[in-house]
């Protein structure tokens, strides 16, 4: 494959932030042209203490502001293409179905704080009842017991907990905490808060806006069951994984191919874009072949969303799936790390709307902010929920076309999760669910909070840290950090040189294949050179400037 370049964008060094799931807290780093995303998740692995990194991804956002994980078997700087600055945001990508099989509390320490951020942001929708219980256990880790001494008035509203944080639900937390919760360590609250949210329908969910066949809005959910449908506040369909035969895309048709009462359907959803429409589709690919493969040698590379004028996508899933990771006998490690838990407090007290500054993006920039605000624009994710009954676009398999007919409804539709509360966590938990960080605004009775500003994990070091060579397996450590630094800009698409290399090269092949047809006596290129097209190329056009050319010659040589 050629390519157009200076040789020295080779050892081009690019500054990445990496936000980590305490919004106080990021990671910076450098990359190069040859690093992939593997070695960048690796390294913030690495600082976090974990070796059971294969539940976690690092996500970002592009210049379209369309969402997508960080590929771990593709190079860096080719998926983050005129970023900059350049963003990450380290969360769990693969729910385990069971916290408690994991095998380090650390682990199970990263997954409580994205379910922490998925209850406030409200991707993790429950009752009101069982928001309080779920807070509650918060204030229970963060404070310790209730102390009448301290704990003065309402001291829960001085946090950010819940996406609709009513005072009638922070008396209720209160009362919990006061109550309930006495004597229970940090650890386990945390373990309880684990056991309690892992139980819930959208315990993994990351909602993705569609549209039913009549146009009304739906919300669809990919985790460890399959692929679920919710209007509002309910749960329409499940689509179990052992249900669904194939997944594919076509524009911006997000298609399912199911076999249940042995027959076989089709569902299909509309989605805003086919960026996102594709996003969905290798969502729902690598959430199905991660938690239903027995062994990741037998990963198959999938294409799909072909037409006559595109190539379609070609994705094949790296990394272990999770029986492989289950399978391992005995512990990671001699001694588990221990857990830092002393710089919580401050992340649950600063206000959502407050824009804290990263490394690569100095205080006070005016691009940096409007930068960051179209960044969190588009991870707001305000849609729309209508109030209408709705079905799945399902069809028998038969001819699968664009217009997917109604048909029969999925397996599992029931209504449940329908309470006498009023709006508090129904039509907005699915309209704020897609906000990476708490950097969103987000209107609403949210009582006084402080402002902070994400700190570099703490380090001797005062330069960005490369990242490690790809075949070198670096020893745990800690933690690193950085100073304020400029991201270096990848070169932008310039159409003009690629259109005239691949023009010159597309004409020096017809030319060299030619003379290879007109004067080759291969007897299997005879048939070509009797064409009568060729016969017309030689004799009016090759033949003259072929003479043209000797007569040119024999003047240089004599």
């Amino acid at each position: 494959m050629l390519k157009f370049g200076s040789k020295s964008d080779i050892n081009v060094s690019y500054k990445c932030t990496v936000r980590l799931l305490e919004d106080t807290e990021v990671v910076e780093c450098e990359f190069q042209n040859s690093d992939k995303g593997k070695q960048l998740l690796e390294h913030v692995c690495q600082q976090l203490n974990l070796i059971e990194k294969d539940y976690f991804g690092l996500r970002y956002v592009d210049h379209t502001r369309q969402r997508h994980w960080l590929d771990p078997a593709k190079a860096i700087v080719k998926q983050v293409k005129d970023m900059d600055p350049i963003l990450f945001s380290f969360r769990v990508k693969f729910y385990p179905p069971d916290p408690f099989r994991l095998k380090e509390e650390i682990t199970r320490y990263q997954i409580y704080l994205q379910l922490k951020r998925d209850l406030l942001h409200g991707r993790l929708y429950c009752t009101p009842a069982e928001a309080a219980l779920l807070a509650a256990y918060i204030i229970q880790s963060e404070l310790g017991d209730y102390d009448p001494e301290e704990h003065e008035e309402n001291y829960v509203s001085e946090f950010n907990l819940l996406l609709k944080q009513t005072p009638e639900i922070e008396e209720k937390i209160m009362d919990i905490h006061q109550t309930q919760l006495k004597g229970q360590t940090p650890a386990q609250v945390e373990n309880n808060f684990l056991r309690k949210a892992c139980q819930l329908d959208t315990y993994g969910v990351d909602p993705h806006p569609v549209k039913d066949h009549r146009g009304n809005q739906l919300y669809l959910g990919i985790n460890h069951c399959g692929i679920l449908t919710f209007q509002g506040s309910r749960k329409t369909h499940h689509f179990r994984w052992v249900e669904v035969q194939k997944i594919n895309y076509e524009g911006k048709m997000f298609i399912v191919h199911l076999t249940f009462n042995e027959k076989k359907h089709t569902v299909g959803f509309k989605c805003p874009t086919g960026a996102a429409c594709r996003h969905v589709w290798r969502c729902a690919v690598e959430q199905m072949l991660f938690f239903t493969l027995p062994s990741s040698s037998e990963v198959p590379s999938v294409v799909t969303g072909g037409s006559f004028f595109s190539w379609g996508t070609k994705f094949r899933y790296s990394g272990r799936v999770e029986r492989e990771i289950l399978e391992d006998i005995g512990p990671l490690r001699k001694e588990e790390p221990s857990i830092n838990r002393s710089l919580r407090s401050s992340s649950l007290r600063h206000k959502a709307s407050s824009v804290p500054a990263t490394p690569s993006t100095p205080i006070g920039s005016d691009l940096a902010g409007e930068v960051i605000e179209d960044f969190l624009r588009h991870e707001r994710g305000e849609h729309d929920v209508t109030a209408t009954p709705s079905e799945p676009i399902i069809q028998t398999e038969t001819v699968l076309t664009h217009r997917l007919v109604n048909g029969g409804g999925g397996k599992e539709a029931d209504g449940g999760h329908t309470h006498a509360f009023d709006d508090y966590y129904f039509r907005d938990s699915f309209e704020h669910s897609s906000s990476e960080s708490q950097l969103v605004e987000v209107s609403g009775g949210l009582g006084p909070k402080m402002s902070t500003q994400p700190v570099p994990r703490p380090s001797p070091s005062i330069k960005p840290a490369p990242l490690p060579a790809p075949s070198a397996e670096a020893p745990t450590t800690t933690t690193t950090t950085t100073t304020t630094t400029t991201t270096t800009t990848p070169r932008r698409f310039n159409l003009l040189q690629v259109f005239v290399p691949s023009f010159l090269c597309v004409v020096l092949s017809l030319a060299l294949a030619t003379v290879l047809v007109l004067e080759s006596d291969c007897e299997v290129l005879g048939t070509v050179r009797r064409w009568p097209e060729m016969v017309v190329l030689r004799r009016d056009y090759y033949e003259p400037v072929k003479e043209f050319l000797r007569q040119k010659l024999a003047k240089l040589l004599s």
